[in-house]
């Protein structure tokens, strides 16, 4: 009896450790960020990790807190999304938002409506060179999954995770 029982057993764990290879783990869960709540990691209180958000991935910039942390020289940068003052590569406290909207001065008199064209791509390169190979994503701005309604947005794909899909956080 006793061996059967270790016959069964050995059978139940070796289907199971089998069949682990093929299960489908869940991706981590989406975390959401309203503003209000970014704006508590913004370096000032020690211990707390410190985040940053462009084109509305929220970044964990802790590990650069000499950068980033309290009295640093980007602190203006953190605990929002600075999506325009990093394209524009600009401390302005009018810069600092999530906007890409804005008005660049060229040719002297004309101005172009929306961002210039350099700075979309120096703002693409930033996020993809120095953030997201740096620095790990902790979650969205409501912005960035949301619609201006409320609804989800159907088009939003988390950047660390490429087989996401909507229905799994909605």
């Amino acid at each position: 009896m006793f061996y059967a029982r270790i016959v069964v057993l050995y059978s139940l764990l070796s289907i199971c450790s089998t069949n682990e290879s093929k299960i489908k783990h869940a991706s981590k869960p989406v975390r959401l960020f309203t503003e209000e709540e970014l704006q508590r990691y913004d370096g000032s209180e020690k211990g707390q990790p410190i985040y940053m958000a462009i084109k509305g991935v929220v970044f964990d910039v802790t590990t650069g807190k000499e950068f980033y942390g309290k009295g640093a020289p980007y602190n203006a940068l953190v605990g929002k999304d600075s999506t325009r003052a990093v394209a524009k590569m600009s401390l302005d406290p009018a810069d600092l938002t999530y906007d890409t909207t804005f008005y660049i001065t060229s040719c002297g008199s004309c101005l172009l409506d929306g961002p210039h064209e350099s700075q979309l791509q120096s703002l693409e390169q930033i996020f993809s060179g120095t953030y997201k190979a740096k620095y790990p994503i902790v979650g969205y701005t409501s912005r960035r999954v949301l619609n201006e309604d409320g609804s989800p947005n159907t088009e939003f794909k988390p950047e660390d995770q490429p087989s996401f899909t909507l229905k799994d956080e909605f």
